[in-house]
C-alpha cells in the first residue's frame, strides 16, 4: 500500500522537522530573561485627602485645634510634613485660627530641678513639655521663629571642667517634639540671640576658655546651616538683642571697650550687611519683651520702672510699676494676647501676676492676672501656631 507507506512517511517526516523546530528554540523562561518588559508607570501621588485637592486639604487640616497636632503629625508622612512647616502658620493666620501660647521655664524654690512647661490660650491650661534631648545649660539663649522654640549654647561643668557649648535644639510645638540642629560655627554664652526676617542671629557672649567674643553669626533654617557674619566692632557679653522692623539690635551687657555697663546699641542692617552704633541704650537688663513694635526693659538698678524704647525716634520713656507684695521682687517678662505679663523671680504668697495693657485706656494699664507658672519663672516665650 503504497499510499499509507507515504502517508507514514509523510506523517514521520513533520514530526521529525516539528521536533528540530522545537529542539532549537530556546527555553521559555530564557526568552522571557533576555527580552525588555516596558515598565508600566505607576501612579504614586497619594493626596492629603482622598477626594480633595491638596491646598483645600490644607486648610481642613488647618483648622484642627492646634492640640490635635501632635497625634496628626503620626498619622501619616505627608500630615506630618505639612504640620511641620511654615505653610500651616500661613494658612492658621489666612483662616483666622493661630492659638498663642506661652511657655515658660520654670524652677522649683530650691532650685533642685527646671522645666518647661506650657500655659494655653489665655494661660488657663498647664502641661509638662518632654524633656529635652540634654540638660539645661547656663548662659543659654533662646528665640522663636515659624512656631518653633530654639534653645542655644550655654556652659556646664562636667567633673570639675567647664565646657561651653554650641549646641542647638528645637522643640517643634506643633508635633511637641524635640529635635537637634546644626552647631553654631562658634561655641557661646551668656550671648544675645533674636530672629529678624525669618532667621536666627547669635551675636557676642563669652567663647571658650572665657574670652570674650565679638563673632557673630546667622542661621538659615531652610538650609540647617549656621554661616559667620561681619563681627561687632568691639566684643561684648551679657548682652540681648531683638528684632524690630527688619533690623537686629543689641543692647545691654558688657563691652571690653567700656567701662562698667555698655550703653551702646549695636545695629545690624540684612541688607546691607553691616553695623551702626546708636549710644543710647539700657544697662544691666535683667527683663526684656518686643511688644508690637516697641521694646520693653526693666534694669536690674529699679526693678519699680518699666522702661520704653521707641526705635523710630531712639526714645525712652520710663512707666512706674505698682507696688504688689514685696517691694524686693524682681520680674521675667511673659507675652499674651498682646498684653505684658511681670512674673516674679521670688516666691512671695499670695503674689498675683502683674499685667501691663498698652492699649488701655489711660489709668487702666495696670491690672493682675491669675496667670501663674508652676514654679519660678526662669525665662518665657510666646508661640503662635
Amino acid at each position: 500500500m503504497p499510499g499509507v507507506v507515504c502517508g507514514k512517511k509523510q506523517f514521520m517526516e513533520s514530526e521529525l522537522r516539528f521536533s528540530t523546530l522545537v529542539q532549537k528554540d530556546p527555553p521559555t523562561r530564557s526568552r522571557i530573561g533576555t527580552r525588555r518588559i516596558p515598565r508600566v508607570p505607576v501612579n504614586t501621588y497619594k493626596p492629603l485627602l482622598p477626594g480633595l485637592p491638596d491646598d483645600v486639604a490644607k486648610y481642613c487640616l488647618a483648622l484642627a485645634p492646634r492640640s490635635s497636632f501632635p497625634a496628626m503629625g503620626a498619622v501619616c508622612r505627608k500630615w506630618k510634613s505639612f504640620i511641620q512647616s511654615k505653610e500651616l502658620i500661613t494658612v492658621r493666620k489666612q483662616a483666622g485660627k493661630l492659638e498663642e501660647w506661652l511657655y515658660v521655664l520654670t524652677s522649683d524654690a530650691e532650685g533642685k530641678g527646671n522645666h518647661w512647661e506650657v500655659l494655653g490660650c489665655m494661660g488657663q491650661e498647664r502641661k509638662h513639655l518632654p524633656p529635652m534631648p540634654c540638660p539645661l545649660k547656663a548662659g543659654f539663649a533662646v528665640v522663636v521663629f515659624n512656631g518653633k522654640l530654639l534653645v542655644m549654647g550655654g556652659y556646664v561643668l562636667s567633673d570639675g571642667t567647664g565646657c561651653v557649648s554650641a549646641e542647638v535644639h528645637q522643640y517643634h510645638s506643633c508635633l511637641n517634639r524635640w529635635s537637634t540642629l546644626a552647631a553654631m560655627n562658634v561655641a557661646r554664652y551668656d550671648f544675645a540671640c533674636a530672629e529678624v526676617n525669618g532667621v536666627v542671629y547669635a551675636v557676642g557672649g563669652y567663647g571658650v576658655d572665657g574670652v570674650s567674643l565679638s563673632s557673630a553669626e546667622v542661621y538659615d533654617p531652610e538650609t540647617n546651616i549656621w554661616t559667620l557674619i561681619e563681627s561687632l566692632r568691639r566684643p561684648r557679653w551679657g548682652c540681648f538683642a531683638y528684632g524690630i522692623e527688619g533690623k537686629l539690635y543689641v543692647m545691654g551687657g558688657r563691652s571690653s571697650f567700656t567701662i562698667g555697663n555698655s550703653r551702646f546699641v549695636d545695629v545690624y542692617n540684612p541688607k546691607d550687611r553691616t553695623w551702626c552704633e546708636v549710644k543710647n541704650g539700657c544697662v544691666m537688663v535683667t527683663a526684656h519683651a518686643v511688644l508690637g513694635k516697641q521694646l520693653f526693659c526693666m534694669e536690674w538698678k529699679n526693678q519699680r520702672k518699666l522702661a520704653i524704647f521707641n526705635p523710630n525716634d531712639n526714645s525712652w520713656k520710663m512707666i512706674p510699676v505698682p507696688l504688689t507684695g514685696s517691694s524686693r521682687i524682681g520680674f521675667r517678662f511673659g507675652i499674651l494676647d498682646d498684653k505684658l505679663l511681670l512674673f516674679s523671680v521670688e516666691k512671695e504668697p499670695g503674689y498675683r501676676t502683674l499685667l501691663y495693657d498698652p492699649n488701655a485706656a489711660t489709668g487702666s494699664e495696670w491690672q493682675t492676672s491669675s496667670i501663674k507658672p508652676s514654679g519660678l519663672c526662669l525665662c518665657s516665650v510666646t508661640i503662635k501656631a
